[in-house]
């Protein structure tokens, strides 16, 4: 069983709650695609979205604790998604997870995950090396052939007790309490050094969709596309995906 928590901003610090109710229906949409029934998703926030998208092995679970502030934007998002994501881990276990993923609530992912781990239930996990960047709007899509989980929050798929889930969790915590949870390109070595190493997933998992104009961390190398990677958008990719364009409501081919 693989159980994906998304942690998603609270509307008090979102630039515009209604684009951010309209990327998390997106990704929502996205991940309960799977060709497995075997998953659950556990969406760890302030507000419930409203949307029109229902499906029955989604659990919203509400926080109570302080949404993040302007004092530090960075810091205090990093914190505030930190948070999220421990209690979505901690409220995971009622499903019996061999496995769980963190998925950005912005961005999509593969519809094989939840088979592909049902089929390799015994694995240490996976690190997703390759996957697709995607600049919102654009009719093309770009392959990131390597080291996509260094740029990505959506990126790690981990046996359920390689969490390392505190016994007793504290959520008036700083960032550095949930590091390991915020810094997704540092998990690989460290599972490594502890003798638990993940492999790289054996196919592209995940779309990192940019200039959402929601994002806690801007970096414009990330917005540097290659020509050489470059894809049309085209329907086996929006299937696999569900990527569709934010201005329709429906799944859109080039």
């Amino acid at each position: 069983m693989l159980v994906f928590v998304i942690p998603l901003k609270s509307p008090q610090v979102s630039r515009s709650w209604e684009r951010v109710t309209k990327l998390f229906e997106r990704c929502i949409k996205s991940v309960c695609n799977q060709t497995s029934p075997n998953f659950r998703v556990v969406v760890v926030c302030h507000e419930k979205p409203k949307i029109a998208f229902t499906h029955p092995h989604i659990t919203y679970l509400k926080v109570n604790f302080p949404p993040a502030n302007e004092t530090n934007p960075v810091a205090q998002g990093n914190t505030d998604k930190g948070r999220k994501i421990l209690k979505g881990l901690i409220y995971a276990e009622r499903f019996y997870p061999t496995h769980t993923m963190a998925v950005d609530a912005d961005d999509c992912v593969s519809k094989k995950l939840a088979e592909f781990v049902n089929r390799n239930s015994n694995s240490n996990g996976w690190f997703i090396n390759r996957g697709y960047k995607y600049q919102e709007g654009s009719q093309y899509i770009y392959l990131k052939r390597s080291n996509f989980y260094k740029m990505c929050g959506t990126s790690n798929i981990l046996r359920y007790d390689l969490n390392n889930i505190p016994e007793q969790a504290e959520y008036n915590r700083g960032y550095g309490y949930y590091k390991y949870y915020i810094d997704h390109e540092q998990v690989r070595n460290i599972l490594k050094s502890n003798f638990n190493a993940i492999k790289p997933l054996p196919f592209a998992g995940a779309v990192y969709v940019l200039e959402t104009g929601e994002h806690l961390f801007y970096d414009s190398k990330r917005l540097k596309f290659n020509i050489f990677n470059r894809r049309l958008l085209r329907k086996s990719i929006i299937n696999e995906f569900g990527l569709y364009n934010l201005s329709s409501s429906v799944l859109t081919t080039f």
